[in-house]
């Protein structure tokens, strides 16, 4: 498996060495309009305090880019420089090294290693695992639900096979997560467009009911509406609210998108279709999701998954809401 990025993300602050300092003037530390990131590397504090945990996680893996031009990052970081779904702020900055014969743990620093062979990738001078061995890691790790997240992303962005990542999971010869990522990793889609989709697929699972197909097309009136979830024999769709789906920053762009949904939901509705809508923070709830769907006449086929839906919302890895 040797998939390679065709970019990694920038750090979404500035960054400002010691060594880059002018030689005249106060010491870096002294300016209170700046931040230590890692030791002998600074940001704008206003801009690190504006980011979300999520940006802020990366900033950090950057920094640490510039400490150690020699890491080679693996798990969460090199999932924030990949795009792939960071859920709160990772405690961890976490790098792999083959020649070590044991993971270890030092500060906020995790060195990870492996018994099996592993491929790296390198973009602009920072060095990763490449894609394939970042999902099976996380997949292996994270809540079911949330690696259902980051092997969904994957396999839409960068096109993986998940035949490869399901034979890779299982080849590994370290059995910890080996359930965990198989469970994940055969319920990964390239459909889900959204980590709230995916999280919203898992808790639709657990909590008993039927199984939707995702990305349905409507033909109506002569034209295509595309649903988020859809059960067609119950007459439903559900869809999650929210991830960018209407501009924050456009206010005329964000009121035709909500006319053309209103339009939208208007004409499927005179088609006998019953809606159900949730929102990200209704999925990790789990009941916002469940009610809604419930309310719109969806009922459970098979006993709810309590343990696993405890699960959702909980990051035991990241600090802050997931």
């Amino acid at each position: 498996m040797d998939t390679a990025p065709h970019s990694l993300r920038a750090s979404p602050a500035p960054l400002i060495r010691d060594s880059s300092a002018p030689r005249t003037g106060p010491p870096l530390w002294r300016d209170e309009s700046l931040l230590r990131v890692r030791a002998g590397v600074y940001t704008v504090r206003s801009e690190w305090e504006a980011l979300p945990p999520w940006e802020r996680y990366l900033v950090r893996v950057h920094a640490f880019a510039l400490a150690r031009a020699d890491a080679v990052f693996s798990h969460e970081s090199a999932a924030a420089l990949l795009g792939l779904p960071i859920f709160g702020h990772p405690r961890a900055i976490h790098i792999f090294d083959g020649r070590r014969s044991r993971s270890v743990t030092y500060g906020d620093v995790a060195v990870h290693t492996s018994a099996d062979a592993r491929t790296t990738c390198s973009w602009a001078g920072i060095r990763l695992s490449v894609v394939e061995d970042v999902v099976i890691d996380l997949v292996r790790v994270l809540p079911p639900a949330l690696g259902v997240a980051v092997a969904d992303a994957a396999l839409r962005s960068f096109e993986l096979e998940r035949r490869r990542l399901i034979d890779g999971a299982a080849a590994q010869r370290n059995a910890f997560g080996a359930r965990r990522a198989q469970w994940a990793l055969s319920r990964a889609t390239p459909l889900a467009e959204s980590p709230g989709e995916s999280i919203s697929r898992a808790v639709i699972e657990w909590c008993g009911l039927p199984t939707p197909a995702l990305q349905t097309e409507h033909h109506v009136d002569g034209r295509i509406y595309r649903s988020d979830f859809c059960w067609p024999e119950q007459r439903v769709i559900g869809e999650i609210d929210g991830w960018v789906k209407y501009s924050n920053t456009d206010a005329t762009a964000a009121a035709d998108a909500v006319r053309a949904e209103k339009r939208r939901e208007d004409a499927l509705r005179r088609r006998g279709w019953r809606f159900a809508r949730w929102d990200y923070a209704g999925a990790l709830g789990v009941d916002g999701l469940r009610n809604a769907l419930h309310a719109a006449g969806l009922r459970p086929v098979r006993r709810a998954e309590v343990a696993a839906l405890a699960s959702v919302g909980r990051n035991p890895r990241s600090t802050g809401p997931v």
